[in-house]
């Protein structure tokens, strides 16, 4: 969007304009004339060749440099994402520590952050439910903000987790521009993307984008493929000086076979260790599951000449899954000497469909008052998801048991039987809507000292239509406060206090339902910005608190129905550093470590497959025509304790791991370059997810993607 310099207005301007000249006199002010930057994409990640940026407002919708934002921030910019060559979410949160993002299967991630589940994320600042099925590909994003710990003021329910904002591309150029990649790498891995924007007029006032990426894969895993197609488009339009529109739509379609659901047995039968090669997959042919996500946004911003924004956005969301899996190993495990045995009472064949649709509305407000700029925004969302799902019967599968009984896992042959399927039905049928206002003010109370305090106002509503029952939580209120103080001009000290809410269908004795469970983030810390705010650093301190957290407390003597009452749930405590930016002209570098424990209201460990210790560092160097980097990723061990196949309780541990990646770029020409990456370079052997408490999932061994790109 256009870059806008503006003289500040008065507070006295905007009372006089309501109230009148009989109260208060307006000042006499002279606005500077507006002036449009050539440069429309000052506010994005892509071309400043940095790891970090000078504003994100994921946190509050203020534009805040990271340094004055009293929360733990990080941004992942367009050049980190190319240099380590992340493709989704998982990714992202791969390479900050704090983060855990295990799959536990071929196709699903759950992330938590700091011992919680990440279960929202933001496109574009406006909250969408997050499921694991939904892995976004970063080809139609231009930067990832995140924001850790609760963040319950601009997403509404939610757990004390943290946000993760994905920032999407825009048509920023008024000249025709683009670049075409392609690449090939390990395990038969060949992946193509375009990206194009055009000037639609003379002026370039009106520009178009399109991305679109082909991807065709192979696994690690013996059977498994995947095809990925990518389609992105945005229209941006300046309508005029103050005005900016943009409509926009996008599709993924990821359509994978021979998919998995779970790992693979951690025991064989008689108690003892399985140890299989990483390749190792446990799953029929026939398998396979589909997804598609579609979309269609729009938004308008608009300056008005007293320096009041206002900014509309809506979004409509579509995810389609569907799916035909067996989880094998999953309580009958495989006799060691033989390798056969295993069985399965769990097969599923079905399809399931999210529609979902975003409002979001706010104007930024600036202000003068005792001769200090203030801030206030005040904006109005809302949220419907409606979910249905249709599962299939099924009908026989005779022979599939006996070819999986007289299958061994030493040479598994995945030439299994398909079940005979049914006919499908209804299983599931819900809609929510939340509908919230939220304030926010950025109050600058001296030269040094800055207050931000807000507050989210929300009513949640749940209907299961097919049960035919509901909640409601209406007047939720979300604070938020925060104090942030300039020790000098590089750095600051800030305290901050925020929290979420998140909706409970247990109910209590009486047979109402519960309140909903309450997050709390409790930050303190200090923050620098160095080399002409190239380079972010930042040392913080936190505490994360789940209560009202539902609890058995027994049987309803006449509905014989559980009943709960609300506890106070986990609590998570640690420590984080983050470093990331521009240390040099040519050398950027990012460093990120947490140090943390998370604890049940009984003292005991939860989240224990969560490493509790991390360090993440990054880096590139830039020598003429060649860059070099990697990064290296260290976590700590985790477990889980469970019972094994003999009844006996044992504890399934992965030990500390170091991962080490490494890159390469060549510039053959001004326009043309070529990029190696190599991945987990010892090709360390290692679990990276326990799973279902007797499954193993393993982390990628060593693997290998050349690319070219070519710039025009």
């Amino acid at each position: 969007m256009s870059n806008f310099k503006r003289k500040m207005i008065p507070l006295s301007f905007y009372v006089s304009l309501i109230l009148g000249n009989q109260v208060f006199a307006v000042e006499s002010t002279q606005l500077e004339e507006i002036k449009v930057s050539e440069e429309v994409n000052s506010q994005y990640s892509e071309d400043t060749n940095s790891y970090t940026v000078k504003q994100m407002n994921t946190a509050t919708k203020l534009n805040l440099s990271i340094k004055e934002t009293p929360q733990s921030v990080v941004v992942i910019t367009k050049e980190q994402i190319e240099d380590e060559n992340l493709e989704s979410i998982a990714d992202i949160t791969s390479n900050v520590a704090g983060f855990n993002s295990p799959t536990w299967d071929t196709e699903r991630v759950y992330i938590t952050s700091r011992g919680f589940e990440v279960d929202y994320y933001q496109i574009d600042g406006i909250p969408s439910n997050y499921s694991g099925d939904v892995q976004q590909d970063l080809s139609m994003y231009d930067r990832v903000e995140i924001v850790k710990g609760a963040n319950g003021l601009m997403t509404g329910a939610g757990s004390p987790a943290a946000s993760i904002n994905m920032v999407r591309k825009h048509a920023n150029s008024k000249e025709f521009t683009g670049n075409v990649s392609v690449s090939a790498g390990s395990w038969d891995t060949y992946k193509g993307t375009i990206d194009v924007t055009t000037p639609l007029n003379e002026d370039g006032s009106v520009r178009a984008r399109v991305v679109a990426k082909y991807g065709d894969e192979d696994s690690f895993l013996n059977y498994y493929n995947k095809e990925t197609k990518v389609l992105y488009g945005i229209v941006d339009a300046d309508i005029s000086d103050d005005t900016r529109i943009f409509l926009g739509a996008s599709q993924q379609k990821n359509d994978a076979t021979g998919s998995t659901w779970g790992g693979v047995p951690a025991w064989f039968s008689d108690g003892s260790d399985t140890n299989f090669s990483r390749s190792t997959s446990i799953t029929p042919d026939w398998t396979s599951w589909n997804t598609e996500t579609k979309s269609v946004f729009s938004g308008i911003e608009h300056y008005f000449r007293n320096d009041i924004k206002l900014n509309a956005n809506y979004s409509y969301l579509e995810f389609d899954s569907n799916s035909k899996l067996t989880i094998l190993g999953y309580g009958v495990f495989p006799d060691k000497t033989t390798g056969k045995g295993i069985s399965s009472n769990y097969l599923w064949k079905g399809e399931s469909k999210d529609k979902e649709h975003n409002i979001d509305i706010y104007s930024s407000i600036p202000f003068e008052l005792a001769n200090k700029n203030h801030e206030i925004i005040l904006g109005l969302s809302y949220n419907q998801i409606k979910s249905i799902s249709n599962t299939a019967s099924v009908i026989s599968e005779t022979a599939f048991d006996a070819d999986v009984l007289n299958n061994s896992v030493y040479n598994w042959n995945s030439n299994i039987s398909e079940p005979i399927w049914g006919d499908s039905s209804r299983t599931a049928d819900s809609k929510t809507e939340q509908t919230a206002a939220y304030l926010v003010s950025r109050l600058s109370l001296t030269d040094s000292l800055n207050m931000i305090l807000g507050a989210r106002v929300t009513k949640y509503e749940y209907n299961n239509i097919l049960s035919n029952y509901g909640y409601e939580h209406k007047n939720e209120i979300t604070p938020y406060a925060g104090l942030v103080y300039d020790l000098d001009d590089n750095h600051s000290i800030y305290t901050s206090y925020t929290s979420i809410f998140k909706p409970q269908e247990n109910k209590d004795e009486s047979g109402k339902y519960l309140d909903p469970k309450e997050g709390k983030s409790y930050e303190v810390g200090i923050k620098g910005e160095y080399f002409d705010n190239r380079l972010n650093a930042s040392l913080s301190l936190f505490r994360m608190e789940q209560d009202n957290v539902a609890e058995k407390a027994g049987v309803n003597s006449t509905t014989l129905e559980d009943y709960y009452k609300g506890v106070d749930g986990t609590t998570s405590k640690g420590i984080e550093i983050d470093i990331r930016g521009e240390i040099t002209d040519n050398w950027n570098a990012a460093l990120s470590l947490v140090s943390f424990e998370a604890k049940d209201s009984e003292d005991k460990d939860v989240s224990t497959t969560a490493p509790r210790n991390q360090v993440v560092l990054s880096s590139k160097y830039k020598l003429g025509k060649y860059s070099f980097g990697g990064s290296v990723n260290w976590q700590d061990k985790f477990y889980s304790d469970v019972t094994n196949p003999l009844g006996d309780s044992e504890r399934l541990t992965q030990d500390d791991v170091v991962v080490v990646n490494l890159m390469a770029k060549y510039e053959l020409t001004k326009n043309l370059s070529a990029q190696l990456n190599i991945n987990n370079l010892f090709d360390k052997d290692y679990y990276s997810n326990i799973v279902y408490d007797m499954q193993y999932i393993y982390g990628d061994p060593r693997n290998t993607t050349v690319s070219l790109k070519y710039k025009f």
